[in-house]
């Protein structure tokens, strides 16, 4: 059993499936993967997003704006609440820090990441964290909007073995994206070696990021089969060992019992 902890499957490509989401959803089962977390990055589209979404009850949302999205503003703490609300809702994010894809004053960027962790904290529901070029900033409000008391993931991480170090520390999961695959990524390799089995995750960020050999095509949920491959060879142990425990990591985390999640 495989879990693709982070994807976006209002935005993933259809194309090779005819435009059926339905057959996206038999391909990703046909391949192993067996629950989903979709991830809001807008709220003007999530209700959307809830609604393909509905008939897989293999399928968990969360609920927040990404870091560089304008769509529809900056949601209040109770906008966030409220939305999670929902049974289906299992955190809040994404949400985080970029400063890749931004320039000038971000304070607004800053302030919309306190208001998730203050949600967070309010529903107490994990955090899933976007961090990008941010990586003392990131950890700075964690730690200052006291995110240690819901904890959660540091999503793709792509980051050096010190922030992850600090990350474990605040009781934050490190989830690895296809990125781990890449021919580039031997630093990042080494992260993944070190981080303990029992708070790793694996993902795909679908459509986005595809792994070897995928990579430069568009990615979907059933790729995550590459990803628990490679971190499975980098640390010596069978897939299957990889895909057991970080199962068993997603539904610690996320409080998903596979009884309600688990497909008809």
């Amino acid at each position: 059993m495989l879990i693709d902890s982070h994807c976006h499957l209002d935005r993933v490509d259809l194309t090779p499936y005819a435009g059926d989401f339905a057959r996206l959803m038999a391909a990703t089962r046909e391949a192993g993967v067996s629950h989903l977390l979709c991830v809001s990055i807008d709220l003007p589209r999530y209700g959307a997003m809830r609604a393909l979404i509905a008939p897989y009850p293999q399928v968990a949302v969360s609920v927040g704006v990404h870091p560089n999205e304008s769509a529809g503003g900056s949601p209040s703490v109770a906008d966030l609440v409220a939305l999670a609300a929902d049974p289906r809702n299992v955190a809040i994010g994404e949400t985080g820090l970029d400063y890749f894809r931004s320039e000038g004053d971000l304070e607004w960027q800053r302030e919309r990441f306190r208001t998730h962790i203050a949600a967070a904290r309010t529903c107490a529901k994990p955090l899933i964290i976007h961090m990008r070029d941010a990586r003392q900033d990131c950890i700075r409000i964690l730690r200052e909007e006291g995110a240690d008391a819901v904890g959660g993931v540091l999503h793709c991480f792509t980051e050096d073995w010190e922030t992850a170090r600090q990350g474990l520390d605040l009781g934050f999961y490190v989830s690895f994206s296809g990125i781990v695959t890449f021919k580039a990524a031997a630093p990042l390799r080494e992260v993944a070696r070190q981080v303990p089995l029992e708070r790793l995750l694996i993902e795909t960020d679908s459509p986005y990021l595809a792994p070897a050999p995928h990579r430069g095509k568009p990615n979907e949920p059933r790729f995550v089969a590459q990803v628990a491959a490679c971190i499975a060879q980098l640390r010596g142990i069978p897939v299957e060992e990889l895909a057991r425990v970080t199962s068993e990591n997603y539904f610690r985390l996320f409080g998903s019992p596979p009884s309600r999640l688990t497909p008809p």
